[in-house]
């Protein structure tokens, strides 16, 4: 019995470390306070695109907090091209769930990962406004 409970006990250390390194790296690699809000749930990548999947988490709009809210699914994709990586194109494609209150009223959080009136993350916006002008 004690064999098993130390095999068990190396298998999830090693899964655990991997986990952790994983996110620390996806921390560097997505736009800030991503993995807060959202989850990766696929990844696609091709000799010149990495395409990141990204799912809301389950967490309900915090002004309706504890007023009864259900999830109701997600929205469309939203794609919003991020930093090139290893000259490749980056693109996040964004779900966000959809909230119904008691009254029936459907509510989503409120999140500006894209800069206004463009499909680039903030970041990559203010980088190529600093370049192009």
């Amino acid at each position: 019995m004690k064999n098993k409970v130390e095999q068990f006990r190396k298998y999830y250390l090693r899964v655990f470390t991997k986990y952790d390194t994983m996110k620390e790296l996806l921390d560097l690699i997505l736009p800030g306070d991503v993995l807060a809000f959202f989850e990766v749930v696929k990844e696609s990548t091709t000799s010149d695109q990495i395409d990141i999947y990204l799912d809301e988490k389950n967490i309900p709009p915090h002004e309706y907090g504890g007023q009864g809210v259900l999830s109701k699914g997600f929205t469309g994709t939203t794609r919003i091209q991020d930093f090139p990586l290893r000259g490749r194109s980056v693109y996040l494609h964004v779900r966000r769930r959809e909230w119904q209150l008691p009254s029936g009223e459907v509510v989503s959080n409120k999140f500006s990962l894209s800069s206004d009136g463009t499909r680039y993350s903030k970041e990559f916006a203010s980088f190529l406004k600093g370049i192009l002008g």
